[in-house]
């Protein structure tokens, strides 16, 4: 096989999984599981941008897309939670 058809190929086949990932992190229900999609959608970006020859790219993703954005999203999911329970029991006070 020629090396550019299988450079085609293997760009054809990355390409296909983001499109399949991205899909998995819109039909996602619940914010908490969507956070773990994204997180293996970045890591699907990452092997695209390797498979594309931007290895620099690819870093920067690994790093923010696959570890910082899901970590602040799961810790923003947590805070939001405290601050709903505290304003549950804030008003069942009220209401005694």
């Amino acid at each position: 096989m020629n090396d550019g058809v299988l450079n085609n190929l293997v760009i054809a086949v990355s390409l296909t999984l983001v499109l399949f990932g991205a899909a998995a992190v819109v039909l996602t229900r619940g914010p908490s599981k969507q956070a773990v999609v994204l997180s293996c959608y970045g890591l699907l970006l990452t092997i695209m941008f390797v498979v594309l020859q931007a290895p620099d790219v690819a870093l920067s993703q690994v790093a923010i897309g696959t570890a910082v954005v899901p970590l602040i999203v799961v810790l923003s999911i947590r805070k939001i939670s405290v601050i709903r329970a505290e304003h549950r029991a804030m008003d069942e006070e009220e209401k005694k």
